[in-house]
């Protein structure tokens, strides 16, 4: 990030004690993370409130096929609307900007809660996720801005709590909204939007009156060529994976196309940021070993958190019958996981100064629940399933907020604004295409699955498909609300398809986390920077 042009400016009604390069008190930090916790908490909750009502919502829409695009949508424009509002918040401040990302997801919540079929939700789900990139990338920013890395596992509790309430919360409302048909005249699955609204003014009410810091204006040029380049590529990659490949094949022309023009997109993107002036993802930050292999672990991580949120669901409503809000319920071990880890692991690196041990435990952990998981069958208990659950949550715990500790302690203050939004762009990457190539991998292995039960159906029981229209077993794979129309017999054949695909899916998804674990090993653990160091370098950014 440039340092040309910096100015310091002064808030009246910024903190008392928040002077450039003064560190905040503890009271100071809580109030400036009370602002940031409410706005965290949307983005958090969209997350998690979407997963168990979107089998309701393809019901109701006819678009299983199109199942992860409500998700990939939201994904795809948060991940690249992110590294972007660290230079924004720059030229204009961070409580303006963090402001416009809020209004942005609130009227993205508004428009989705409106739709009327599947483009237009996806639509509105991509105008959603560039408020939420925002909420994202900038909570993180303005967090390495005011806690030194030592300090900051100590408050990083709060946020897992955050993250706790939204994953508990979140598919509890999810569930009792899409179980209701009607909730005050309107269909119940559209108030898992609506109810971003009240939590959205409150946070605008609580920023406006706590989220006061020192500004420390940069001019900046905006790489929009590259933005432009990159949105453009991960866009025709993804096509190409959840389109193209399951519905035409993957050496179908369209699908071809899609890859080659995602591949030439992907290096003229490559050119643009060597060129670029202040590029939107600066090369040189790859020459630090800490970011790049961070990098590299937190897009498997995405990948697999979102693999896991948007599966496990649907699976559970599809193969073992739970109502929305069952399946919700049945999330909660996952969540605690999650929860549990990230605030045990932040107090023991404010403790003891480590962090290179915690993505290291939690990537195995992972692997090894993602591993399990293919066990999952018509039958299993919800305790075998809250296991499995557990060990993928503590995983995750354990590695996510580790992970941006490592690389904001790696690098120079001037450049925090940029390593922790392109941190949290390769995340949001990984999650983008995680839920792409799982939900590419659920289709096309249904479509195999479906046929070889019915083959075997038809040699071993005959009369069970006496009268059956076949037909219908290619409308299941749309609506899968048509199993209630089929006869046990049929209905157990396709239930065992879903769970044989289920558990391709996890055969996927193994050996990309346990890709991870080993690239954990090489992550370079570095001294925690200390209050001293930290405003050391917070007031040379600030005075140069």
């Amino acid at each position: 990030m440039s340092n040309q042009n910096e100015q310091v400016t002064s808030d009246p009604s910024a903190a008392p004690g928040a002077a450039p390069g003064a560190a905040l008190t503890h009271r100071q930090i809580l109030i400036v993370l009370s602002g940031l916790m409410t706005g965290m908490l949307l983005a958090a909750l969209d997350q998690t409130i979407v997963s168990t009502a979107l089998k309701r919502i393809v019901e109701d829409f006819n678009g299983l096929d199109h199942y992860t695009w409500v998700v990939t949508a939201y994904l795809l424009t948060s991940t690249a609307s992110t590294p972007l509002y660290g230079k924004i918040s720059d030229l204009f401040g961070r409580r303006k900007v963090f402001q416009f990302a809020i209004v942005t997801f609130l009227v993205g919540s508004l428009l989705a809660g409106a739709s009327q079929n599947m483009a237009e939700l996806i639509a509105t789900r991509a105008l959603q996720g560039l408020g939420a990139g925002g909420l994202m990338a900038l909570t993180f920013v303005i967090i390495g801005d005011i806690i030194p890395p030592r300090e900051r596992g100590r408050y990083q509790g709060y946020f897992g709590a955050v993250w706790g309430l939204s994953s508990v919360a979140g598919p509890l409302l999810g569930g009792f909204f899409s179980d209701h048909a009607k909730i005050l005249g309107i269909t119940g699955w559209r108030w898992i939007f609506y109810i971003n609204l009240p939590f959205g003014i409150i946070a605008l009410i609580i920023t406006s009156a706590v989220l006061h810091l020192p500004k420390v204006r940069r001019e900046h040029k905006i790489d929009y060529l590259g933005a432009l380049l990159m949105v453009s590529g991960v866009t025709s990659i993804l096509l190409g994976i959840a389109y193209a490949g399951p519905a035409y094949g993957w050496k179908d022309t369209l699908t071809v196309l899609y890859f080659v023009a995602g591949l030439i997109l992907a290096v003229l993107f490559l050119l643009q940021e060597r060129r670029a002036s202040e590029p939107i993802l600066p090369l040189e930050l790859f020459k630090n070993r800490v970011f790049s292999t961070a990098a590299g672990i937190a897009f498997i991580i995405g990948a697999g958190m979102f693999g896991a949120i948007i599966m496990i669901p649907l699976f559970l409503q599809v193969v073992q019958g739970s109502t929305a809000m069952t399946a919700g319920l049945k999330l909660i071990p996952f969540m605690l996981g999650i929860l549990t880890a990230s605030i045990t692991s932040g107090r023991w690196i404010s403790k003891y100064g480590k962090y290179k041990k915690y993505p290291i435990i939690g990537t195995g952990l992972m692997t090894i629940g993602i591993i399990l998981m293919r066990r999952l069958g018509i039958g299993t208990s919800f305790w075998e399933l809250a296991g499995y659950e557990l060990l993928i949550g503590l995983g995750l715990g354990l590695s996510m907020q580790t992970l941006v500790i490592a690389v904001q302690n790696s690098i120079d203050f001037k450049h925090m604004g940029i390593a922790t939004s392109a941190h949290t762009f390769f995340r949001s990457l990984g999650s983008a295409f995680g839920v792409a190539i799982f939900g590419s991998v659920l289709a096309s292995r249904l479509t195999i699955h479906l046929k070889d039960g019915f083959a075997n159906l038809a040699i071993h029981n005959p009369t069970a498909l006496a009268g059956f229209d076949p037909a219908k077993v290619a409308k299941v794979q749309n609506n899968t609300a048509v199993l209630k129309t089929f006869s046990p017999v049929i209905r157990h054949t396709v239930l065992q398809g879903f769970v044989n695909s289920f558990a391709d899916v996890f055969l996927v998804a193994a050996p990309i986390t346990a890709l991870a674990f080993f690239l954990a090993f090489t992550l370079k653990e570095l001294k925690l920077k200390s209050n001293d160091d930290h405003a050391a370098d917070r007031s040379e950014a600030l005075l140069n």
